[in-house]
């Protein structure tokens, strides 16, 4: 194994690992928002998950989702837990991350996409744990007002790393 690929992948599961906490983070404690009385709450960790979708390769974003919110509702929300692993794994999909900026035409339209895996995901999850009648209006609702504003702080924050070569500069490996 050669010295670039060592860094590259030791590189990876850094970036990794930083985004998972960052998500936590995002998720569990800043703009933090409770919402009714599932246990649910509003919050602006899905835009780490989308920066890890559209900087990571697929598999490593999917551990970024899966451990970052995973992680947040075992702080928070328990009984979200294992629904939030799925859907934040999910939630990466609709990205790529094979262009050297952040965001590009499809990392455009990928939130929106996300909001209807995150927002179903949820609703499904509602329905089992609380039943039917009120899982629509709050899945629905939540998720909309949750994934917007993840959405918004994404574009800015892409636009902004893109602007100053993060990307690049970052997974730029040398031979």
């Amino acid at each position: 194994m050669n010295k670039t690929f060592k860094d590259s992948k030791v590189r990876l599961i850094t970036m990794t690992g930083l985004m998972a906490a960052m998500t936590t983070i995002f998720t569990a404690y800043i703009f933090h928002v409770p919402v009714g009385t599932n246990g649910g709450y509003i919050h602006f960790g899905d835009s780490i998950i989308y920066l890890a979708a559209a900087m990571l390769p697929m598999p490593y974003a999917m551990l970024v989702g899966a451990l970052g919110g995973g992680i947040a509702d075992l702080l928070t929300a328990p009984m979200w837990m294992i629904p939030t692993v799925i859907i934040k794994m999910l939630i990466v999909i609709p990205f790529s991350s094979r262009r050297n900026t952040i965001m590009s035409k499809r990392n455009l339209i990928a939130p929106i996409i996300s909001f209807f895996i995150s927002a179903t995901g949820y609703y499904i999850a509602e329905a089992i744990l609380f039943g039917t009648e009120t899982a629509i209006l709050s899945a629905f609702s939540g998720s909309f007002i949750q994934s917007g504003g993840s959405a918004l702080f994404f574009y800015l924050a892409a636009a902004a790393f893109d602007r100053a070569g993060v990307k690049r500069n970052l997974f730029q490996f040398e031979g």
